[in-house]
C-alpha cells in the first residue's frame, strides 16, 4: 500500500475548551471538492487510536459544518481525535491529468490524545505518489508541482485563520518528503 502525505499543525494554546472551535476553522478553510463535496464521515476515536471509537457517522447527504461539530461536541474530550472524511480535487492520471476528487482526513487532536507526533491538526492529503514527479507519464513533474502548490496554499490559508505555532508535511514512511522529491528528479537527469 502507497505511504500517505501529511500536514500537521501545532496551534499556540491548544485546549480542550477550544479545539472543535479550531477544528471548525479549519473545515470553514478547507477547499472540499466541488465535484464531490461535502464531508462524507464523521469518526470520534477516545484515548489512542488503537481503541474502538466512540462514534462513526457516514453521512448520505453532506451535512452542514455546524452539524458536524455539534454532533462531535457530545462525545468529544481531551482525550478525543475527531476526523472527517471528504475529498479534495488533485491532478491525476486517467488515460490523461485530470483534476479529480482525492480523499482527505482532517483531524483535530485533543491535548490529552496519544499522539507519537504531537500535532493538534493533521490532514492526511493522500498519497505519496499524488505529489512526486511521474517522470514516465507526459508532463509528470509539472503535475506534481501543481499537486504540492496545492498543499503550500491549503497550509498558508491555514495560517490565516489559525494560531499555528508551526506546521509540517511528512510522510507515513518517515522519509524525508523533500529528499523523494529530489530523488524522483533525480531519476530524470
Amino acid at each position: 500500500m502507497p505511504d500517505l502525505l501529511y500536514l500537521s499543525l501545532w496551534l499556540r494554546d491548544h485546549r480542550e475548551e477550544n479545539m472543535l472551535e479550531r477544528f471548525e476553522r479549519l473545515l470553514r478553510a478547507f477547499p472540499f471538492s466541488r465535484l464531490r463535496p461535502g464531508i462524507s464521515s464523521l469518526r470520534v476515536q477516545a484515548v489512542a487510536d488503537s481503541e474502538p471509537p466512540v462514534l462513526e457517522q457516514a453521512f448520505a447527504t453532506p451535512p452542514e459544518i455546524e452539524q458536524v461539530i455539534a454532533l462531535a461536541r457530545e462525545f468529544t474530550h481531551a482525550d478525543c481525535a475527531v476526523a472527517v472524511e471528504g475529498w479534495w480535487e488533485l491532478w491525476q492520471w486517467k488515460d490523461e491529468w485530470r483534476l479529480l476528487p482525492s480523499r482527505v482526513v482532517l483531524t483535530c487532536l485533543g491535548p490529552e490524545f496519544e499522539n507519537d507526533v504531537g500535532d493538534h491538526l493533521r490532514v492526511e492529503l493522500g498519497t505519496e505518489r499524488q505529489f512526486l514527479p511521474q517522470l514516465s507519464l507526459p508532463h509528470g513533474d509539472r503535475i506534481a508541482r501543481s499537486n504540492l502548490r496545492s498543499v503550500v496554499r491549503l497550509a498558508e490559508d491555514l495560517e490565516r485563520v489559525l494560531p499555528v505555532e508551526r506546521r509540517q508535511l511528512w510522510s507515513e514512511s518517515g522519509e524525508n518528503f523533500a529528499a523523494l522529491v529530489d530523488a524522483a528528479l533525480s531519476e530524470q537527469g
